[in-house]
């Protein structure tokens, strides 16, 4: 089965953030102390890109009575996850992450922005002693920033990892219950690529129900922050 993706658009802003924190920091050289260093520009978040005009989207197609004495249907996997309590749960989770990293990396970025400011607007009243320090500085920020998005980065996609292994063990179970109860012999996954099916062999509603379902039932344990 196709493994699922739980990535969400604002983990981009990170791996943006550290193109622009890794191109400064090759650019940062220490200047001679008798030369003010010029002002750098700090790393900052990629401006999102114009929303496109809003368009309709198609009505989704009805759905079709399951075909009878057919043994073998298909899950949409993603459509699963997308839908889903737990599939909402984990990405929701994913989203907390990135965008508390992120304000982090905003912070960063702020303090690197008002250290370079400084060193412009005050390199004329400095002694070289305090403008040798203050560049000293700025580039300690800068790789601060460099190595914080790769952590950040990494921590993400680990807790990505973890999230869509845990996310494949609860939804097995979900579609093998819902494949005995139809009395089927195979469940193909869409995602791996199906070129053409009946439209009433798709269980996606059926275990989606299902597994909300169990996520909903008092016996069942819902899924917490990793360790």
């Amino acid at each position: 089965m196709r493994v699922l993706t739980l990535t969400t658009v604002a983990g981009l802003l990170l791996l943006a953030s550290q193109a622009v924190a890794q191109q400064q920091t090759q650019t940062g050289q220490v200047k001679p102390p008798a030369q003010a260093a010029p002002a750098q520009k700090p790393a900052t978040p990629p401006q999102k890109p114009a929303t496109p005009p809003a368009t309709q989207a198609p009505a989704p197609l009805p759905p079709l009575p399951f075909p009878e004495g057919a043994k073998v249907a298909y899950v949409d996997i993603q459509q699963i996850a997308n839908d889903s309590i737990e599939g909402k749960g984990y990405a929701a989770k994913v989203q907390a992450l990135n965008q508390k990293r992120s304000s982090e990396l905003a912070e960063k970025n702020k303090a690197l922005q008002a250290s370079q400011q400084k060193l412009a607007q005050g390199a004329s009243a400095m002694n070289e002693s305090a403008q040798a320090s203050l560049q000293k500085e700025i580039e300690r920020q800068q790789v601060e920033i460099q190595r914080f998005t790769q952590d950040a980065q990494a921590e993400i996609q680990d807790l990505q990892t973890q999230l869509q292994a845990e996310f494949q063990k609860k939804i097995m179970p979900v579609i093998e219950q819902v494949a005995v109860k139809r009395g089927l012999y195979m469940v193909f996954s869409r995602d791996a690529g199906i070129v053409w099916a009946n439209r009433g062999l798709d269980l996606t509603a059926d275990v989606i129900k299902a597994f909300d379902a169990a996520a909903i039932s008092p016996a069942a344990k819902p899924p917490g922050p990793p360790e």
